[in-house]
């Protein structure tokens, strides 16, 4: 189906993200899973191609675009060429509200400039153990103590963990004030008493590093405070609704992948004297698949429309979320099912893609709490 979404200045952009996933991950693809963490000379190389903080203002190395047909690109460019494992989503997509939006002009000029660059990889840390997606009853505190907050506390999931050089960090700095007092703080590498655990081993997604992290009496200077304190629940609800469409595009990405790779596969396979594909089951299968893509793909370019206008909901993001990865999960599923036995090997691409799909149902808040989102929406 025809998009009229982008201009000809993001189909260049998507020139220069196409040709670094190719030549920059792809060859790394079997190192990266094996390692469970991407090599971070390869994060140099998006910040020297520009594909890093777009959106930071130009007196701190970006270009002050704020466009999320560049996000969709990236997106759409990393899972295309079945590159893995490098988080450009979570520093473009879900860190700018945060480190450009919240910041004060000390900040940016400490962190921004490396940002751009890749010489800082960043994550935030909000899930903990047996909380889950319950934000409000987090334990990590931050006691203010003089020019300081002293953070004590664990996290655990989070993304880009162990290369992360500032974490921003979800604690509460009033416990009796609920999610009225949760506040946001920026923790560097080096700060004495924060330690990373295990580089957890999940089931799919092996390239892109997650980890546990621990806060032991770590003083935060009061200068790393992000946004306002006690304020740092609103501040993340305001920004989820990003993160949740940037999750939609990967699922609408991986899946598109999936039946490319079905696709030549079904081409190449024969059985009873013909391509596989040829079978009318086989054809039907594939032809539902590229309609829901199809669909998957006008839906979530009206919510790109829908972001760069200021107008995409809590609910409509959440709605993207949750059905897009539902459908993503469904498509990928059947791919694999088209492969036969050979799906289930690990050096097909199919085994991979039905593997790192799983978490995209659960993570940035589980389907079921996006469902629960939208009810409430609705007054039940």
């Amino acid at each position: 189906m025809r998009r009229t979404l982008f201009a000809p200045e993001h189909e260049q952009f998507r020139l220069v993200a196409r040709t670094f996933f190719e030549k920059e991950c792809v060859p790394h693809t079997a190192a990266w899973e094996q390692a469970g963490v991407v090599d971070r000379q390869a994060w140099l190389r998006a910040g020297e191609q520009g594909l890093l903080g777009w959106e930071v203002p130009e007196q701190y190395g970006g270009l002050g675009i704020t466009d999320f047909r560049y996000n969709a690109i990236v997106t759409e460019e990393l899972t295309g060429t079945g590159a893995v494992g490098i988080g450009l989503g979570l520093q473009n997509d879900i860190m700018p509200p945060y480190l450009i939006g919240l910041t004060t002009p000390d900040q940016k000029r400490r962190w921004l400039p490396g940002v751009v660059s890749g010489e800082i990889i960043t994550a935030i840390a909000m899930s903990e153990p047996g909380v889950g997606s319950d934000v409000r009853n987090i334990s990590t505190t931050a006691r203010r103590d003089g020019d300081h907050y002293v953070l004590n506390g664990a996290k655990t999931f989070i993304s880009n963990g162990i290369l992360a050089d500032l974490v921003v960090v979800v604690a509460k700095t009033d416990p009796a004030a609920g999610h009225r007092g949760i506040t946001l703080l920026a923790v560097e590498r080096g700060m004495a008493g924060f330690t990373r655990g295990r580089k957890l081993d999940k089931i799919g997604q092996k390239a892109a590093d997650t980890a546990e992290l621990f806060f032991a009496d770590v003083r935060v200077p009061v200068e790393n405070l992000i946004g306002e304190e006690n304020r740092g629940f609103y501040h993340l609800m305001a920004n989820l609704p990003k993160e949740r469409l940037g999750i939609a595009l990967h699922a609408l990405g991986q899946s598109r992948r999936a039946i490319q790779v079905t696709s030549e596969y079904a081409r190449e396979r024969h059985a009873f004297g013909q391509p596989i594909g040829e079978f009318q089951v086989n054809r039907h299968a594939l032809a539902e698949m590229r309609t829901k893509i199809d669909i998957m793909q006008v839906y979530l370019d009206r919510c790109i429309e829908a972001v760069n206008a200021g107008e995409l909901t809590a609910e409509e993001a959440a709605g993207a979320k949750w059905w897009s990865t539902e459908t993503q999960w469904e498509i990928v599923d059947r791919c694999l099912q088209l492969h036969g036995g050979y799906g289930y090997v690990n050096e097909y691409e199919i085994a991979r893609l039905w593997r790192d799909a799983r978490v995209q149902r659960i993570y940035g808040g589980t389907n079921e709490i996006m469902k629960d989102l939208i009810g409430r929406s609705m007054g039940f």
